[in-house]
């Protein structure tokens, strides 16, 4: 077998070249990432192989002369494919989760989270709220104390003698595998826990107020620390993840921090000016002031009543679209008045506006 062509390196490869090859190799074939694929074992039994003797001078350089170690036998008397790697990767035997290791089996685990969705209105988009909240969580059984066993209901694992790992052999080749009959924890149930089944939780529903920020947008997720399920081996609680989203308002919509509305203006008033109370979101009432002369497209803008910003950075703008309305239907006294307005004052708009008319007129002849 060509050691050089199973980590895919060139015969003159540098000590770190042919490290990075096994890493590679070795995350892509070890058994925890495959289980059951007696080809991967294979793989990640060969390229442990080749880094073995590739990684150390003395031996490379007696597989360069023969082409073989001469005390060549496999691992090392007591060291497998599967100690390789964790001594590469720093002891991490339980890398890919599988569990390589009891030591890791042990170590205190983080509850899940809980993904909730929760539907809230513009003005509590706008302003903030509490929302009155019940989640179901798991929690450990205090029966059992998670264990998911009677009391005596738990045993040795007859398959590993309660080590959590099984050495496989093949030939002059040792693989260190996580037992599959207890899961690498070197014990398994032979009396479920009555109060939880064996499960080790138990389903408790919990109430809880939750702050929704003000200025908080769609889609957002708010974050309760804690309030997911209960962890492990006295590892922490996960989290509790609420996932908002706004109901659209009928005439509000938001634009970054600002808020907007469409705002309709009678073409009188947008001609001579007017001024017009309104009420804003927050219900308070508001004059505001149309100018003589509005124009379509303006806008009349209050700095600094928008919409909050959900990290403190400030409040945005309120910002009045005006929608100029022209009347689509006249009667015959209106149609009158305006003939009359028009022929009174068509030729000093022409001579004030020369040039813009002369553009429409080339414009559209």
């Amino acid at each position: 077998m060509d050691y050089y062509q199973i980590l895919g390196v060139d015969k003159n490869a540098a000590e770190a070249e042919i490290k990075k090859a096994y890493r590679t190799l070795a995350l892509k074939y070890h058994p925890d990432k495959n289980p059951g694929d007696k080809e991967a074992e294979e793989k990640f039994r060969e390229v442990s192989a080749a880094y073995q003797v590739l990684s150390d001078p003395e031996k490379r350089s007696q597989y360069d002369r023969y082409g073989r170690v001469l005390d060549e036998g496999g691992f090392s008397a007591g060291f497998s494919a599967t100690d390789l790697f964790d001594e590469l990767f720093g002891g991490f035997g339980g890398f890919f989760g599988g569990g390589s290791s009891r030591r890791r089996q042990d170590a205190p685990m983080r509850g899940s989270s809980i993904n909730i969705q929760r539907r809230i209105t513009f003005e509590e988009s706008v302003f903030g709220a509490e929302l009155e909240i019940k989640v179901r969580q798991k929690h450990l059984c205090s029966a059992c104390d998670g264990k998911g066993a009677a009391p005596g209901g738990i045993a040795t694992c007859p398959a590993c003698d309660g080590r959590g790992m099984r050495m496989i052999r093949q030939g002059s080749f040792a693989l260190q595998t996580t037992c599959g009959n207890c899961g690498g924890t070197g014990k398994i149930i032979k009396e479920k826990c009555g109060e939880c089944r064996g499960e080790g939780f138990i389903g408790v529903e919990k109430t809880l107020n939750i702050n929704v920020p003000a200025g908080i947008e769609d889609n957002m997720t708010i974050r309760a620390a804690g309030e997911g399920n209960a962890g492990l081996n006295g590892g922490p609680a996960g989290d509790l993840l609420i996932n908002i989203s706004v109901t659209p308002h009928k005439y509000y919509r938001r634009e970054g921090n600002n808020l907007v509305a469409e705002m309709p203006v009678r073409f009188l008033d947008a001609i001579l000016g007017k001024e017009v109370a309104v009420t804003l979101l927050d219900k308070t009432k508001e004059t505001v002031k149309i100018k003589p002369g509005t124009q379509f497209g303006d806008n009349i803008v209050f700095k600094g009543h928008g919409i909050p910003d959900v990290r403190g950075r400030g409040k945005g703008d309120l910002v009045l679209n005006l929608k100029i309305m022209l009347p689509t239907q006249l009667t015959e006294e209106q149609r009158k008045a305006f003939m009359k307005l028009k022929k009174i004052d068509e030729d000093g708009m022409y001579e004030k506006n020369r040039s813009l008319w002369q553009r429409m007129k080339e414009f559209f002849s």
